[in-house]
């Protein structure tokens, strides 16, 4: 009886916002320009309608789900069409009533595909709610006509994205091939094999542990104008600001990870003979690998931004830091956003491929067996 009431209130509720549309978008010389006046935008926004009929049919979750897809798609597309028409919606009450129903119906969707147990929908699920994030950007910012300069649109960046690609393409090859990718690995490399010669000298816990938390306090502002003093301005530099920065993190993750082995556990290895060597890589570097992992990820975001603003100190005529802080100033933004997009888009994709690694490496976790449960 509740969910009746709820679904009654809430076709009702959906119902009334729709007959909203029917509002004037705008008025001009006199005159109202209405919706119904507009027969593509029309169309487009009362097919959003069709996200009523699952909740009024109580139709199967398939079913459900495919005319809510549909009726949401339509209803989103509704404003781009009074806008390709040169209609101005920003101070009409029905446009933003079905952008309201398209996120609604989007937010449904966005539920109904949660949950469900399909392996696609882990990747549909984030996928769908970046294109509804994207989506209001878009009509947000067109709408209101908001400034290039303090927010381009999307389409925008997509648009500067194609056209500088050959100079993104280069910047990315400056600041990610070469300085992002040797300064992780110089940095983890050197932090996890100091990290096991401290686990074998006590003294050097006591003295490097907190030389280390001092010199991770100190901000990357600071630290990169002296590389580049000294190691110039291209890439070696920046790789040298990444070490300092992945350096102690992935020390103290390592180190962190080497004591979770119980003592029961280093009991069994020496009744067993074992040597330090054979503990070491029998037991406590496997228990150790989840917190290694965690020092991975953590610092493949690090490195990029370390990178990117230690180019703000001084680089050639090339790289992502480079191209932000020049194009700021020439207030190019679209070109910027498709710096920072590119940016995002090659972090995700290092932060990913590295938990892809940590699955096939740890699928014995406690954690990774209860995700498959």
């Amino acid at each position: 009886m509740k969910n009746a009431f709820c679904l009654t209130g809430g076709f009702v509720l959906q119902a009334g916002l729709f007959l909203l549309a029917l509002l004037p978008v705008s008025i001009e010389d006199g005159g109202s320009i209405y919706w119904i006046d507009q027969s593509l935008a029309a169309i487009l926004a009362f097919g959003g309608l069709l996200t009523l009929l699952p909740m009024a049919l109580n139709l199967g979750t398939t079913r459900s789900l495919l005319i809510t897809a549909a009726g949401t798609l339509s209803a989103a597309l509704a404003p781009f069409a009074l806008i390709a028409q040169e209609i101005d919606i920003s101070g009409g009450i029905g446009a933003w009533v079905v952008v309201l129903a398209a996120t609604h119906g989007c937010w449904r969707l966005l539920s109904g595909l949660s949950s469900l147990n399909h392996p696609a929908t882990k990747l549909a699920v984030p996928a769908l709610f970046g294109v509804m994030v994207l989506y209001l950007w878009e009509v947000g910012v067109t709408g209101f006509g908001v400034p290039k300069v303090l927010l381009p649109a999307p389409s925008a960046v997509v648009a500067a994205l194609a056209a500088q690609s050959n100079i993104l393409a280069a910047d990315f090859a400056q600041t990610f091939l070469k300085s992002v990718i040797a300064g992780y690995i110089l940095g983890n490399g050197s932090a996890f094999l100091i990290a096991l010669a401290v686990d074998r000298s006590p003294f050097l816990q006591k003295g490097l542990l907190p030389l280390g938390n001092l010199v991770s306090a100190i901000p990357i502002v600071g630290i990169a104008p002296i590389m580049v003093m000294w190691f110039g301005f291209d890439w070696p530099s920046k790789a040298a600001v990444i070490v300092v920065m992945t350096f102690f993190p992935m020390l103290i993750s390592t180190l962190a990870g080497l004591k979770i082995a119980d003592k029961m556990q280093k009991d069994l290895m020496r009744s067993y003979g074992a040597s330090y060597g054979q503990t070491l890589l029998a037991l406590r570097l496997p228990c150790a690998l989840p917190m290694i992992f965690n020092a991975l990820k953590l610092n493949s975001t690090l490195a990029l931004i370390g990178a990117i603003v230690a180019e703000f100190f001084g680089t050639p005529i090339v790289g992502m830091g480079f191209r932000i802080s020049t194009e700021v100033a020439r207030m190019n933004v679209d070109v910027v956003w498709a710096t920072i997009a590119v940016a995002s888009l090659a972090g995700s994709a290092a932060y990913g491929s590295i938990a892809l690694i940590e699955r096939a490496m740890t699928f014995w976790h406690p954690s990774y067996r209860k995700a498959r449960g």
